[in-house]
């Protein structure tokens, strides 16, 4: 009989979050509907009338921050209990009405952003002297003037807007399928047991030191995905053409340009992340023929990328211990930080193990003015330790930009979301790294550094150029299909692992279970971001406070600045290559001492 997973209502009740901080009663969360569809009422009432009167404007972007604030309660608690059980139907149901009513939200304040974009600066310096008040909303006002150049007229906004529920459906259906209708094939574990592949599963399967369990659980889980290729290209065509339509309806040269420029971040930096790594992918190439010299194998297959190089060392973490471990490993982030780190383990802000229908994965949410939410799939492996770390530095960014911003400046831009979350993952390893005196535990954790710069930089800069190349494709005017993603993908694999791997047939399927292909150009960020984190975490350890100081003011910045000044605020320098080149030069650092180290 296999292992299957716990069902929702058998999980131990300090095993899940609390969303219940959020509203008591799912009838406060209908209550707050009907005050936010009110407030959206309201706003709608005043189009055609923000430039009759500074105290128009002021009246319209008062209520559309409240407005605001109350929907991002909404959602967050909708897709909360969605997220834990993506089975249950009542769920679905309030998953789905927040969609509606942001969708709806959306049409009835399309005209906004026009009547403010076709101010003249004149007219709008007069609203500033009459209304003080205004002072307050000075850059969201430039910001959204910064957009002038992309900004139609209401009629067309309006009508843009009521494309959102629709564009929303690629997205949505993939996840349903992925989370929910997907079922994958039972196999023997390494321990003798007939269990059930899952997406929290498969991870741990990878990592096995039985390599028949490897190689098994690889060929049963794209089994499934290329059962459904066509669909999941369907998909994903769908998803592409969607970003393609918004571009080209806000005037813009590609959807990557688009997807960018809505962070305020230029083309170039992305395009100088996919070159830089090209530039440097011997690296990664290096790593391989380690791998496959370290676990003496004759050939290296996709399967054997996630066991550890170093056999006899790895165990397993309970959550426990993994708390106390990051507790431990983030001292240097100061008091301030750890108290707000055991407020979270305290009090049930994280959805610890997995259950059925829950989403796969990790991440943390939540909206202002109540605590984080994290979500995990916890396994009891080291690598499920530094997802801890990684989530809970996305929990305290937010409590940070919360506490020291107000609404409308609290929620950081994509761009550095990633900053934080890597900035913990690498201060646990240097932790981990001081406090040990084994060479074997040693060279298993620089294993595990290099699986990190592996996983965060070159695969992640593997999916921006996958992203990339499939858009451009589409802009071209051709249609993604099955087998023209599957060669792109197999080809990009091949060139990123190199000539010492094989690129089995069924890594060319690999694509269809990325669900942040459906996130709009997203993973770029996750290479970026860990190599901002690379230079922050030496610069905390060797500077101590005064790096911890700057770090944390970038914390605090919201997105009351863009990005790219906020991250030159911790030290660090977007616009040029270079801290992606000091990433790349840290990763041959440590492939250095790991080849020294197994001789």
């Amino acid at each position: 009989m296999a292992k299957e997973l716990l069902k929702r209502e058998d999980v131990r009740i300090e095993d899940t979050w609390k969303v219940e901080d959020m509203y008591a009663t799912v009838q406060d969360w209908e209550k707050d509907l009907e005050e936010i569809s009110a407030l959206a009422e309201k706003i709608a009432g005043m189009e055609g009338k923000l430039s009759e009167s500074a105290a128009n404007l002021l009246q319209m972007l008062e209520w559309d921050a409240a407005y605001g604030e109350k929907l991002d309660l909404a959602y967050n608690y909708a897709e909360r209990l969605f997220d834990q059980d993506q089975k249950n139907t009542k769920h679905q149901a309030m998953s789905a009405k927040m969609m509606s009513l942001y969708a709806q939200g959306a049409e009835m304040m399309s005209f906004a952003q026009p009547e403010i974009i076709a101010l003249d600066d004149e007219t709008l310096e007069k609203f500033y002297q009459a209304e003080p008040g205004l002072e307050f909303y000075r850059k969201e006002i430039d910001e959204i003037r910064r957009m002038k150049a992309h900004c139609l007229s209401a009629e067309m906004e309006k009508l843009v807007a009521q494309t959102t529920e629709m564009s929303q459906v690629p997205s949505d259906t993939f996840s349903i399928l992925n989370n929910a209708d997907l079922e994958f094939p039972e196999m023997v574990d390494d321990k003798g047991d007939t269990v059930r592949i899952t997406h929290g599963r498969y991870g741990i399967l990878m990592e096995s030191s039985d390599r028949r369990v490897r190689k098994e659980a690889f060929e049963k889980m794209y089994s499934v995905y290329k059962q459904f290729n066509n669909t999941l290209a369907s998909l994903y065509n769908g998803q592409v053409k969607m970003q393609i339509f918004n571009a080209k309806a806000r005037k813009y040269n590609s959807t990557l340009e688009a997807a960018v420029d809505h962070n305020n971040v230029s083309p170039q930096v992305y395009k100088n992340l996919v070159d830089t790594i090209d530039a440097n992918v011997e690296l990664l190439h290096r790593y391989v023929r380690l791998r496959k010299k370290c676990l003496g194998l004759d050939e290296l297959h996709m399967y054997d990328i996630y066991t550890p190089m170093i056999e006899g060392v790895a165990k397993e973490v309970s959550f426990e211990e993994a708390k106390a471990t990051v507790l431990k490993a983030l001292t240097p982030l100061g008091e301030d930080y750890l108290a707000k780190l055991r407020e979270g383990f305290a009090n049930r802000w994280i959805d610890v193990y997995e259950n059925e229908g829950k989403r796969s994965g990790a991440y943390s949410a939540g909206a202002y003015g109540t605590h984080p939410y994290v979500l995990l799939n916890y396994n009891s492996t080291l690598d499920n330790m530094f997802t801890l770390a990684h989530e809970m530095g996305h929990a305290l960014h937010s409590c940070y930009s919360n506490e020291h911003q107000p609404f409308i400046y609290a929620n950081y831009k994509i761009f550095v979301a990633e900053v934080a979350s890597t900035t913990n993952e690498i201060l646990l390893m240097e932790y981990l790294l001081k406090n040990t005196e084994d060479k074997k535990e040693r060279a298993y954790l620089l294993n595990h550094y290099l699986d990190s710069f592996k996983g965060t930089v070159f695969r992640q800069t593997q999916f921006a150029e996958f992203e990339m190349k499939s858009n451009t494709l589409c802009e071209s005017g051709e249609s993604l299909n099955a087998e023209n993603l599957n060669q792109m993908y197999y080809e990009l694999n091949k060139k990123y692992y190199g000539p010492d791997m094989i690129s089995d047939e069924q890594i060319a399927y690999e694509w269809a279970r990325i669900p942040h292909f459906y996130y709009d150009f997203y993973v770029y960020q996750y290479a970026t971001s860990f190599s901002a984190s690379v230079a922050i975490a030496k610069a905390i350890l060797s500077e101590g406070a005064p790096a911890v100081e700057r770090y944390k003011k970038f914390l605090s910045g919201g997105c009351s600045q863009p990005p790219v000044e906020l991250l030159k605020i911790a030290g660090v320098n977007m616009e040029t290559a270079a801290p992606i080149e000091a990433a790349m030069k840290a990763f041959e650092e440590i492939l250095a001492e790991m080849e020294k180290l197994v001789g």
